[in-house]
């Protein structure tokens, strides 16, 4: 049975030398605004909240490479060898098995736009969108952060080294290892991030998602960075901190999403110019008569 009220959540959460989302487009240094807010998308949130389900024991559709554990090499292959042939003929039928079979489907929905196969001709294919009841905010911190950055240097040499008539008289010199090839590691020194969402009751009816699936995905954002580890992201670098997570009475909400997102929000303590830790915020909480959070504090 689907979800009969919505809920909103906002999660703080802290990075120390770490790089929360690297940024392809400007040499994987952290994701910054012009106001030197720092950001995470809502794509690598999601990916994060995928992974935790799928180690919680859940079914999902967009599984990473390295963690794929049904066999299936993409996500049309994925498609086709779970939801039988004359299912998905039926874009109606498609997206109801899908979300039956997917929590991150039925959670944050998905688009299935597949050809049949090669020999077809184009347009063959049935596509299917689902839209999800979860949605999820652009991360933001809550105070300019600083970007630093160190210089690393490759020692060793991942093929053997051409060489010319001239090295060949240093044969061990050249064959040896080579500390010329630089690079660069960027990192936020702190920030404190908070990320915001919502769950959707029409959405949900829609996907089937209900309220054991919204206490997944609260174990997931309490649990956000377990097993997510990586050279960017130390163990311990990233930490959730504070969960405020609200349950309305009714469908549409008691509340707008965005007067619920604003009763809560982090100011620096007085006196603290640059923010090195979570305590160094305090949290300014209006109350919204008729609607209390659930507050989660792992701090």
């Amino acid at each position: 049975m689907s979800i009969a009220t919505k809920y909103d959540f906002e999660l703080f959460v802290t990075a120390a030398n770490a790089n929360p989302n690297g940024d392809p487009l400007d040499g994987n240094r952290p994701r910054i605004n012009y106001n030197g807010y720092g950001e995470i998308s809502d794509v690598c949130i999601k990916r994060k909240m995928r992974n935790r389900m799928q180690q919680l024991g859940h079914k999902i559709f967009v599984q990473s490479e390295e963690s794929a554990d049904d066999g299936y090499p993409d996500l049309k292959s994925r498609a086709e060898g779970t939801i039988p042939e004359e299912d998905r003929r039926n874009p109606v039928t498609y997206a109801d098995k899908a979300c039956e079979e997917w929590l991150d489907v039925r959670s944050f929905g998905q688009v299935f736009a597949f050809k049949d196969n090669k020999k077809e001709k184009k347009g063959t294919g049935v596509s299917v969108g689902v839209r999800g009841p979860v949605s999820i905010h652009q991360a933001v911190s809550c105070s300019p952060i600083d970007i630093h950055s160190i210089q690393i240097t490759k020692s060793v040499n991942g093929e053997p080294k051409k060489k010319d008539k001239s090295e060949e008289k240093d044969d061990e010199l050249s064959a040896g290892m080579s500390s010329d090839r630089m690079g660069m590691k960027h990192m936020v020194s702190f920030g404190l991030y908070v990320i915001k969402g919502s769950i959707n009751v029409q959405l949900a009816k829609k996907t089937g998602f209900s309220d054991e699936d919204a206490e997944v995905i609260k174990k997931c954002l309490l649990t956000l960075f377990e097993n997510d580890a990586s050279s960017a992201r130390p163990d311990g670098s990233m930490e959730v901190c504070r969960l405020y997570w609200w349950k309305h009475s009714c469908e549409n909400g008691q509340y707008s999403s965005a007067k619920v997102h604003r009763s809560v929000h982090a100011k620096l303590k007085e006196g603290v110019e640059i923010p090195s830790s979570f305590d160094d915020y305090d949290f300014v909480e209006t109350p919204l008569p008729g609607l209390e959070p659930e507050v989660y504090d792992l701090m």
